[in-house]
């Protein structure tokens, strides 16, 4: 049976194995072998590779700068280049540790991390409620994730990967911590996860094409945002409560769980996207380095123009 019709939210399916899809599969084995390698070695091969991104990415480099300069205006323009190069390096570390959480092991102490607030979440799920977290794509979220499932069950919602097989790969390495793996248009059994009284990671800071959207400011300009924090919150009673990570300078993580927000949904998606967006935005403007700038948030504008700021 085809993987895609043997896959369900808690099983990748029967894996892709034609000769199409080789050249993934090499890539997947790469990744797997640096899931394995010493946590200081990812650190630093990591960070060597964000120097080599600096300089080899041009036009998404360009990108990261562009954003920084349109959310953080009132920055110099030198503190600026200096978040950006700090910001690929710290996405070249972040590549090893999504390696790492889908393929590697992640063991009693390694990595060394604090969890703060975990009693927000254990509040909403004692009163009977499902929860949704609502996080950042910050750059080391899949290792950050698979942390915070050490302390209950977390399922997540995810975009799918257009390889077969690395779409395989990575749920299947995802299923690992992740009780359960929704994609974004599975909303039925997601549904069904957050009335059961589940937990939902959920991260709705990019623009995307499908979903019902709206603009809503972010970092004080219009940002075109996903209302699904609203749909899924009115459709399943959840509470909605913003979770923070941030790795350290010694490599240690932070993940922090923040009060629900109260009075969510309203009658109004437009007001509680925005919302939605002051929290996340909050949460970024704690570890600016470590959010992934490198997508095109303001790619879709009011006037019409796609991309304009980018170009």
């Amino acid at each position: 049976m085809p993987a895609s019709l043997s896959a369900s939210p808690t099983s990748p399916g029967a894996p892709p194995l034609g000769p199409r899809h080789w050249p993934a599969w090499l890539a997947i084995a790469f990744g797997w072998c640096a899931a394995r390698m010493p946590a200081p070695l990812q650190r630093r091969s990591g960070a060597a590779l964000g120097v080599l991104l600096w300089h080899l990415l041009r036009r998404r480099r360009r990108v990261v700068e562009t954003n920084l300069a349109l959310c953080f205006p009132e920055v110099d323009a030198d503190t600026r280049t200096r978040i950006a190069r700090e910001n690929l390096r710290q996405t070249g570390i972040g590549l090893f540790e999504f390696a790492r959480a889908w393929w590697g092991r992640v063991d009693e102490g390694d990595p060394a991390y604090t969890a703060t607030g975990l009693h927000h979440l254990e509040a909403a799920q004692q009163r009977g409620r499902g929860v949704l977290l609502v996080s950042a794509h910050f750059v080391h979220l899949e290792l950050c994730a698979r942390l915070l499932t050490r302390h209950g069950a977390v399922a997540g919602m995810y975009r799918p990967h257009g390889e077969a097989a690395m779409e395989w790969a990575v749920k299947a390495g995802r299923l690992r911590y992740a009780c359960a793996m929704f994609a974004r248009d599975e909303l039925r059994p997601a549904l069904k996860h957050l009335k059961a009284g589940g937990v939902l990671w959920f991260a709705p800071d990019q623009e995307s094409r499908r979903g019902e959207s709206v603009f809503v400011p972010f970092f004080g300009r219009p940002a075109w945002s996903l209302t699904s924090t609203h749909q899924l919150a009115r459709l399943s009673g959840a509470a909605v409560l913003p979770f923070f990570h941030a790795r350290r300078l010694d490599g240690s993580y932070h993940l922090e769980v923040l009060p629900e927000l109260e009075g969510f949904p309203s009658a109004d998606p437009v007001a509680d996207t925005a919302r939605v967006m002051v929290a996340l935005e909050s949460m970024i403007r704690r570890a600016p380095e470590q959010y992934l700038w490198l997508h095109q948030r303001f790619k879709t504008q009011p006037d019409g123009e796609r991309g304009s700021a980018y170009r």
